[in-house]
């Protein structure tokens, strides 16, 4: 709620619920308005009594009466000088009362002063926000819905936006390309061109050119960048490459979408999926690979106490309720999820994701200095803004977006949008949790390399990461690059890559 508050608040101030043409019965009057659909609980309705330039005198539903500061609704207009820009006497608005929010305390607030004397009771302005969005925290490995908000209030509208909304997840999807990639011969250190690419979509038809959010080109890059920086070409190079069937089979392999079309466009998350199935689809990656089904239900009993359905549906050997303990083993559970990915490869998409938080577009988590990792998503025209991440133990999906589908605003993105709610959320849950490193599978051999070129680290590099490679796959001296040629020995070639005719044959540049 305080994401999506956020959010509507950069937007201004809408105007008041109603206002009354004379303030001399208010009492009576504003007791005959209903709330509107959306008020909170910790919500009031008021009427504004008297204004001055950085106050207003308020009466309450309950014939109290309160404050409320220019200061303590700034957001309301930018640059705001006088309440009375955005409120007239009679202005019957929705508010909170300070004392009962973090904002108070953060203030210090003290009802009393001096003399002893009670201060009035200030308030805040408030508005129901527009946008909708919704919140899924899932356990990665057992698929246990921990935690689910469906939009601002179902009081306001009973539509699930977790469960039931279909939403494009824009580049939320692309660790499903990547995964197929490094399970195909790639590396997270292989070079990709990010160059122009141009598919004729047949007769009558614009030509499609995909482009980076910051409109430029970055040459040959290693595939960990492309993640990190979520570059849209390099994406795409790579999902024709590989061909959109592959691709599919691994949207259907992690459940995150049906009957997706083979159009390139689909691997920069154009085909639609809902948080729950996007989420769990992350919590996949993070478990080593192995298949989980969101539950909100672990078990049901009849009135006797008999279980008549279970999630959980492995079977236990030497359990009961007339197993004598006689010093014997505790029984040892088998591991009955599927394996649908190599766990090696598995931990090569998590550690490119870890890069996202440390170096990407998800940033500003990494002040939390827990252990986590992700991804941003963000549609044409910021239409939706998504982040999906996790650490070891805990999967966690946020999305943003209008339920009629618009545009968020010019320069919002899922990291400006999703990323702090996902931060706030995790900041709470992991408060308390040490900073666990991600489970490393065997079969995996951490190598310095130069993070620009993707070659073995020499002496005088100065930006130098560790990659995750499976044993056998490090660099050598040589680089490879997928171009539009295919995968070669990357020579050794100076210039501008801005020209389409230097960077490919055909209708692949």
């Amino acid at each position: 709620r305080e994401g999506l508050q956020n959010f509507d608040r950069r937007l201004g101030y809408r105007g008041p619920v109603t206002t009354f043409d004379k303030i001399n019965q208010w009492q009576t009057d504003l007791q005959d308005i209903s709330p509107p659909k959306g008020m909170i609980g910790e919500w009031s309705l008021a009427v504004v009594l008297a204004l001055s330039q950085n106050q207003a005198e308020l009466g309450l539903s309950d014939n109290s009466r309160g404050i409320l500061r220019r200061k303590d609704m700034k957001w309301a207009k930018y640059g705001l000088k006088n309440i009375s820009e955005i409120l007239d006497i009679g202005d019957v608005i929705m508010v909170e009362r300070l004392d009962q929010t973090a904002s108070a305390k953060k203030e210090g607030a003290d009802r009393k002063n001096e003399d002893n004397v009670e201060k009035p009771v200030r308030y805040a302005l408030r508005q129901i926000p527009q946008v909708q969005g919704g919140i899924v925290a899932i356990d990665p490995h057992t698929g246990r819905v921990l935690a689910m908000q469906g939009g601002w209030s179902f009081g306001q509208s009973e539509f699930n936006r977790v469960t039931q909304a279909w939403r494009q997840p824009g580049s939320a999807f692309k660790p499903f390309v990547y995964l197929p990639a490094l399970e195909n011969g790639f590396t997270p250190a292989t070079l990709v061109l990010d160059a122009p690419f141009v598919i004729d979509q047949g007769p009558g038809l614009k030509k499609w050119r995909p482009a980076n959010y910051s409109k430029e080109f970055y040459g040959p890059t290693p595939i960990r960048v492309g993640i990190e920086k979520s570059r849209n070409l390099m994406t795409v190079r790579l999902a024709e490459f590989l061909g959109m069937e592959t691709i599919i089979d691994y949207a259907e392999k992690f459940d995150v979408a049906d009957n997706m079309r083979p159009l390139l466009a689909n691997a920069l998350g154009a085909s639609e999926t809902t948080l729950m199935r996007l989420t769990s689809a992350y919590a996949m990656l993070v478990n080593g690979g192995k298949k989980i089904e969101p539950t909100l239900i672990d078990r049901v009993q009849d009135r006797r106490g008999k279980t008549i359905f279970r999630h959980d549906r492995r079977e236990c050997i030497g359990c009961g309720d007339f197993v004598a303990w006689e010093g014997q083993d505790v029984p040892d559970l088998p591991d009955g999820r599927e394996q649908i990915v190599d766990p090696r490869h598995a931990y090569q998409v998590v550690s490119m994701l870890q890069g996202v938080v440390k170096r990407g577009t998800g940033v500003r988590i990494n002040a939390l200095r827990k252990t986590l990792a992700g991804k941003t998503g963000t549609t044409d025209d910021a239409k939706d803004a998504w982040f999906v991440g996790f650490s070891p133990d805990l999967a966690v999906g946020v999305y943003v977006g209008y339920d009629d589908p618009k545009s968020l605003g010019e320069k919002q993105s899922g990291s400006t949008v999703a990323v702090p709610i996902f931060k706030d959320f995790m900041e709470k849950a992991l408060a308390d949790k040490p900073a666990t490193p991600f489970r490393v599978p065997p079969g995996i051999r951490n190598v310095l390399i130069n993070a620009n070129t993707g070659a073995r680290a020499g002496a005088n590099d100065t930006r130098v990461i560790w990659e995750a490679f499976v044993a056998g796959s490090e660099p050598t001296d040589q680089k490879y690059i997928l171009d539009g040629k295919g995968i070669s020995v990357m020579p050794d070639v100076s210039g501008s890559i801005d020209d389409p005719a230097t960077t490919g044959t055909g209708g692949l540049y």
